[in-house]
């Protein structure tokens, strides 16, 4: 397969779970009927981004991975032939909660799952309270649309990990994020454009919108959405979603520029690990 038909979900919250994880089922549904081979959901897609606040009730939107979630999209993934990214907050153990990702085929079969491996603690993102750091290493996932990676939020900022799916043969590396307007906005426009030139690969990456005042109050912020697709030379692939409308995001990607680009451009065969000490040094 050479082009493959990708799409991200940018959706506000609806207030409760259930018609959070309906209004994604519809969004899959229109996604594979035009055409779409995977989909990405936004992070934490069924519940409010709660990193606003510290609050224990929270812990409540924890499902263990697989689990029903991930259960009833198997189901559709098998149904519509639809390889599927499912950003969740899972349980592992009684107080041991990660920010997780789980990988479907499209033939419904769970491949495994990605856990956000840095936790930001800061105002409005006091994720620490929520989520340990991500210990499953950076796995790519050999699906019905390619290989696939994922690379949760505050990751981004990390360019350790993006190459880590490099070397681990990654065609598409999705970045489901929760980002509000601020110091993010000039990197976001920077940092997944970098990565893929810098690591030869595609990258979705995808932004909630919306105001949750009704969870927040006061404290809310206003997600800017702006999702895209970027291609191995750091340009984009179609045009930017918009900034506070819901959107189902779909482009093709054409993996055959992935060979090319790294042939143009032999980073795999100059880079010098041995010299590269101070990177993993604690």
């Amino acid at each position: 397969m050479t082009i493959v038909r990708a799409a991200l979900t940018q959706l506000a919250w609806t207030g409760d779970k259930e018609s959070m994880i309906e209004l994604h089922e519809r969004y899959a549904r229109d996604a594979a009927a035009q055409g779409a081979q995977v989909i990405c959901f936004q992070e934490l897609f069924y519940g409010p981004y709660f990193g606003i606040v510290q609050d224990q009730k929270y812990y409540q939107y924890t499902e263990t991975v697989p689990g029903p979630t991930i259960e009833r999209f198997q189901a559709l993934a098998r149904e519509l032939g639809l390889v599927m990214v499912l950003p969740v907050y899972e349980v592992a153990n009684e107080g041991e909660y990660y920010n997780t990702a789980a990988v479907v085929d499209a033939d419904g079969t769970y491949l495994g799952k990605y856990r956000k491996h840095h936790i930001p603690n800061l105002p409005q993102f006091w994720e620490k309270f929520y989520f340990r750091p991500g210990n499953l290493g950076y796995p790519v996932f050999q699906t019905a649309a390619g290989r696939i990676g994922v690379y949760i939020c505050y990751d981004r900022h990390f360019p350790e990990g993006w190459r880590e799916l490099g070397l681990n043969n990654a065609q598409i590396v999705f970045n489901p994020s929760a980002t509000k307007p601020g110091l993010s906005n000039r990197l976001w426009e920077l940092e997944q454009p970098a990565a893929a030139a810098n690591n030869q690969y595609f990258i979705g990456a995808n932004n909630r919108v919306g105001i949750e005042t009704e969870e927040f109050g006061e404290e809310a912020v206003r997600f800017y959405g702006s999702s895209y697709f970027v291609g191995p030379r750091g340009t984009y692939v179609g045009e930017i979603a918009s900034q506070g409308e819901n959107e189902l995001i779909i482009r093709d990607l054409d993996l055959a520029e992935l060979t090319q680009a790294r042939n143009d451009w032999q980073f795999y065969r100059d880079r010098r690990p041995e010299t590269y000490d101070k990177i993993t040094a604690p």
